[in-house]
């Protein structure tokens, strides 16, 4: 007995077939959802737009960039920057004692020692420094002066330190050359170029 087309029972969708057209109905929700919000539909996207741009922005006259980049700064930075140009060269002076009579290789670890504890002292006190991170960003500039006595060398640092300039004098542990916590290098800096030359601009080159 042959069977009519409209007795035939609807054959049920399978499992897999289900969960495509769920995705699909989300995807679609999610889309739409996403457009209207983006347009300001549901009223918060708004301002998340605008914290973007004030992140992402490079315009000087955007008022959302300028508060949030006034916000960044710390007031040592404020104070470093009122007080030098922009565009000032940083750098950092290494004084070296002539009348020790120290080598060469002496002369090259004390320098090291001296570039090492004025970065460490900007580290500790001011990490956030305008002018350590223009001395880092524009090639560490590095000058090596000499000076023919400790008493000149206390001078200087005290000069420098007058001057709000990172001032740090290198004593040796005096297990080869010299005596033992002989002042061997004068660091000076990182710094404006124009404030250390204040103080070692009549130096000669070591």
């Amino acid at each position: 007995m042959a069977i009519s087309q409209d007795h035939i029972p609807p054959i049920p969708p399978s499992a897999a077939a289900l969960a495509f057209a769920a995705a699909l109905v989300a995807g679609i929700t999610g889309y739409f959802l996403g457009q209207a919000s983006s347009i300001g539909i549901f009223g918060g996207s708004k301002n998340g737009a605008r914290e973007l741009k004030s992140h992402t922005s490079d315009s000087s006259g955007d008022e959302d960039y300028e508060k949030l980049r006034n916000e960044w700064k710390t007031s040592d930075e404020d104070q470093e920057i009122k007080d030098f140009a922009a565009n000032e060269e940083c750098k950092l002076v290494l004084v070296v004692r002539t009348d020790l009579g120290m080598t060469k290789g002496k002369i090259a670890a004390q320098c090291g020692h001296a570039t090492l504890a004025c970065y460490k002292h900007f580290l500790r006190k001011s990490p956030n420094s305008t002018m350590l991170k223009r001395w880092e960003r524009y090639g560490q500039m590095k000058v090596a002066l000499q000076v023919k006595s400790e008493e000149d060398m206390e001078m200087l640092q005290a000069q420098a330190t007058s001057l709000g300039l990172c001032a740090q004098v290198i004593h040796d542990a005096g297990r080869t050359q010299i005596a033992s916590g002989s002042a061997t290098v004068l660091g000076i800096g990182p710094g404006p170029k124009s404030v250390i030359d204040q103080v070692t601009g009549h130096l000669k080159l070591l």
